[in-house]
């Protein structure tokens, strides 16, 4: 079967396609990427999604109009990826859409305790663009059965990296940092994953609101500066960083209002240090995770990353020597045939092969559910 997959992460740069020939069921499934595409939103496009996220207040109009404004995107995207690798006919297209609210624990509202999650995108607009199903809306049902609807990745982690001699750590640098821990000759309810925190997304803000720049490119920015020890231990308090998994995050915990009270609290430090130290505290975190959370429980010997995160040499020169401290030996996801920037995309197609053959796809270890699901909602032509 070819499938299409289709995401949008926290960072907010684009649309990433991957299509993937898939065969097989569950953990023993077998697939091909047959080609992926990288499509970045227009910047008015752009602006409108970060203005979506977490938003305080926004037009129900405006929300109703992105919601079908993605979807357009979304199918046009699949179509470009398919006429430039020349794929056959697609059977099957998954798409996450965009998220811009996740509250993976209950909260009070209206009386009751309320977990809940939106993901964006008009599948039924994908679907009716290029007359193929759509599955989408994938946490909902993970939630429904008790757990946090992320992350999702670990299927495709647990499919791609078990190894029967050699524990491993598959890391994600998208907006949020996210890890799946595999021990070795590992059965998928031993798996471990959960969110580490912050990835891209501070050094992002930051270097939007100090630089006027997306990102700090390659790095450069934080090899600029110095990391400003003391106030990477103050922010390493932020008592996200001490629970326990299951775990999730996004900009509700370190988007645009995080950042905003760190320029606030920080005084007068050199634009360039508050980048390099934003870079340290992902490198920092996700050290402490894997140490306080990880290695207890297992032996490890691989740390395989992944996601845009990869591009930023300065984060991988401090994740390199953070994980060695660990045992660790740092390798990248295209070393087994996965093209960073795809994984995620690839990750949708296999969740929505899944859900097709009314197979579960969540993995409960990883997000806390009672038992398996089958995710996502079919939108047919």
């Amino acid at each position: 079967m070819i499938v299409a997959g289709v995401m949008s992460g926290t960072s907010a740069d684009g649309i990433d396609v991957a299509l993937v020939r898939i065969l097989g069921r569950g953990f023993d499934l077998r697939f091909e990427l047959l080609g992926h595409k990288h499509f970045e939103y227009p910047s008015a496009v752009r602006n409108a999604v970060l203005k979506a996220m977490n938003a305080g207040s926004m037009r129900v109009a405006d929300l109703a109009r992105l919601n079908f404004l993605l979807g357009e995107l979304y199918a046009e995207a699949v179509l470009t990826t398919q006429h430039r690798t020349g794929a056959a006919k697609l059977q099957l297209i998954g798409c996450h859409g965009q998220t811009i609210y996740h509250q993976g624990i209950p909260a009070k509202y209206l009386g009751r305790e309320i977990a809940c999650t939106w993901q964006t995108g008009e599948a039924s607009v994908i679907a009716a663009k290029l007359q193929v199903p759509v599955v989408s809306d994938f946490r909902p049902s993970d939630m429904a059965a008790g757990g946090k609807g992320a992350p999702l990745v670990p299927f495709l982690d647990y499919v791609i990296f078990r190894h029967r001699r050699t524990g491993r750590i598959v890391q994600n640098l998208g907006g949020i940092a996210n890890l799946t821990a595999i021990p070795a000759n590992a059965r998928p309810e031993a798996v471990l994953a959960f969110d580490t925190g912050p990835g891209n997304m501070v050094m992002d803000q930051l270097a939007q609101e100090l630089f006027s720049a997306s990102y700090d490119r390659d790095g450069e920015i934080a090899d600029r500066g110095r990391v400003r020890k003391p106030l990477l231990e103050a922010w390493l308090k932020n008592p996200f960083f001490n629970d326990s998994p299951p775990k999730t995050a996004g900009r509700e915990e370190f988007g645009r209002a995080y950042v905003k009270k760190l320029l606030r609290d920080c005084g007068r430090v050199a634009k360039e240090d508050l980048i390099a130290t934003a870079t340290a505290l992902t490198a920092r975190s996700i050290a402490l995770a894997i140490e306080k959370f990880v290695l207890p429980k297992g032996r490890y010997r691989d740390y395989i990353v992944s996601g845009g995160g990869t591009s930023n040499k300065a984060l991988l020169r401090m994740l390199t020597e953070e994980t060695a401290r660990l045992g660790l030996k740092l390798r990248h996801c295209d070393d087994f045939g996965i093209p960073s920037q795809a994984k995620e995309a690839v990750a949708f197609a296999l969740l929505a092969y899944q859900t097709w053959h009314k197979q579960p796809a969540n993995i409960p270890s990883a997000t806390g559910a009672v038992r398996p699901a089958i995710l996502g909602k079919i939108s047919h032509v």
